[in-house]
């Protein structure tokens, strides 16, 4: 063969490989196809699309767009899951992969450089900090002991209605205060007492909700991570200032806390759960760091509380606004403990109707309605889409929990729905996600349960409700971090106890 035929040949080879390659390559493009989803303009994406209601907005694109979905908001590229095929893939079939976070500014600061549990990446530290929050904090055991500090402060928020008489009570306020003396009690015991325990109870009902908040506040930051410096809303300031005082305040407790370990005051009894965390620390100072500490502390109170206590002021909202509904929970307490009783917590698996009460308030209104967002930590296949590493991904379950697929009507408030279907908040029925599920699900969960109920029973057993001058309910919705109601519920008691000591 000529040295031309010879070319010739290692050209027409050389074209066969390119051709080859560049064959597979469009193939695997092919193959990875994105999601569908709405076009943006150029630099902002979808971003001025969005409007002040981000859950509205994801729901009208889930009708139109279906199970899955991607838009781009600034230079942050998001995916939708909306229905429970597609949560499988990613909370249990891919879980470890998609268990990672994206905190926005504020959380990132708020969690002092995502320290925590909610924020925490998947790695080491956060399955040691989790393992000791679920097995010291949140055993059966755990529980059970703490059982009396519980029955104490409910017994307290009772009283103190009882003693206001007729008097309005704004019930997120009523249910705040109590979650917030419940946590904090579990946390440091009979460290703070008297005023102590009140300046302290105060500052951080002041901040609390105020700080959650913020997480959920659109900042350009997030989308725009090259403006972050600038700071252009003042977030990234404002969360600093919140995280700041309470940084002071946990500092105090902490020393406080270590001052009277140190003296031998805390050993007797039952030990709170900052003294088990300092005594591990004593023993193991790679256990856990102070960061840590304040981050776990500072998501235990936050987590503990605004959530519950929005759950809780739902719950009433949507009994003042089904009276009948109303009458059978009343009835069924009246029957399991006897108005001439007080609910105590052996009396909670009995009550299947207000179970399925709050369950069904928790479907049409979920505490995080997109759960906290997910990013996956290398490029999957969801629904035969690509989902890139780094994607925020949104799991919505406001609209899966009222997909009419799924849901016979959808929109109505009928707690019956749930009677006997053996539906849980475990998370392993992917059409009812309130609390989440994998590995990212609610870490308080078995705590957060037993309050919600607790104090709904008594409050709903102890006293009779109605709306002030019999006013129209609002039941319209403000969306964040946290689904809130937008007007505070406010109701009238009138105490249904036969006996007044009762209410001692």
């Amino acid at each position: 063969m000529d040295q031309f035929s010879q070319a010739i040949l290692t050209l027409v080879s050389i074209l066969v490989v390119v051709s080859s390659i560049c064959y597979f390559k469009f193939l695997s493009k092919s193959a990875a196809k994105s999601p569908p989803g709405p076009w943006g303009v150029p630099i902002l994406g979808y971003l001025p699309f969005i409007g002040a209601d981000m859950l509205s907005k994801f729901s009208q694109l889930a009708s139109k767009y279906g199970e899955i979905y991607m838009l781009r908001l600034g230079n942050k590229l998001c995916v939708v899951i909306n229905s429970p095929s597609l949560v499988k893939e990613v909370v249990r079939d891919q879980d470890n992969v998609f268990s990672n976070r994206s905190p926005p500014v504020a959380a990132f600061i708020g969690t002092y450089g995502a320290k925590d549990i909610a924020w925490s990446p998947n790695n080491s530290e956060w399955r040691a900090l989790r393992k000791v929050f679920v097995r010291e904090m949140l055993s059966n055991r755990s529980l059970e002991v703490s059982y009396t500090l519980r029955r104490n402060e409910v017994r307290k928020a009772i009283q103190q209605v009882y003693k206001n008489g007729k008097a309005a009570v704004e019930i997120s306020l009523l249910a705040f205060q109590t979650e917030m003396n419940v946590i904090t009690n579990l946390l440091w015991g009979e460290l703070l007492e008297g005023e102590d325990e009140e300046i302290y109870g105060k500052k951080f009902c002041a901040i609390i909700p105020k700080f959650i908040d913020l997480f959920g506040k659109a900042n350009i930051s997030d989308f725009y991570p090259c403006l972050a410096g600038l700071d252009i809303q003042g977030i990234k300031r404002q969360m600093e200032s919140y995280r700041h005082a309470i940084d002071r305040i946990l500092n105090d407790i902490i020393e406080k806390h270590k001052k009277k370990l140190s003296e031998g005051v805390t050993e007797k009894g039952r030990k709170d759960f900052l003294q088990i965390l300092l005594e591990l620390k004593e023993k193991d100072e790679d256990s856990i760091s102070d960061t840590q500490l304040k981050a776990l502390i500072l998501d235990i109170i936050s987590g503990g509380t605004d959530t519950t206590a929005s759950t809780i002021e739902w719950v009433m909202a949507e009994l003042l606004n089904n009276p009948t509904v109303m009458e059978k929970a009343q009835t069924e307490l009246a029957e399991v403990v006897g108005l001439d009783n007080i609910v105590e917590e052996h009396h909670l698996p009995k009550l299947k109707y207000l179970d399925a009460v709050v369950k069904e308030t928790l479907r049409l209104h979920p505490a995080i309605p997109l759960l906290v967002p997910r990013s996956p930590s290398q490029s999957s296949i969801v629904g035969g889409y690509t989902i890139p590493k780094d994607t925020m991904v949104f799991i919505n379950v406001a609209y899966i929990q009222k997909d009419p697929r799924f849901w016979n009507s959808p929109l109505e408030f009928k707690p019956e729905r749930f009677l006997g279907n053996g539906c849980d908040f475990s998370g392993n029925n992917f059409q009812f996600l309130p609390f989440g599920s994998g590995r990212r699900m609610c870490a308080g969960l078995p705590l957060a349960e037993r309050m919600l109920m607790y104090f709904l029973a008594s409050l709903v057993h102890s006293f009779d409700w109605k709306l002030p001058n019999d006013q129209k309910l609002d039941m319209s919705e403000r969306f964040g971090m946290i689904l809130r109601k937008s007007v505070p519920l406010v109701a009238i008691p009138n105490a249904r106890l036969f006996d007044s000591n009762l209410y001692m």
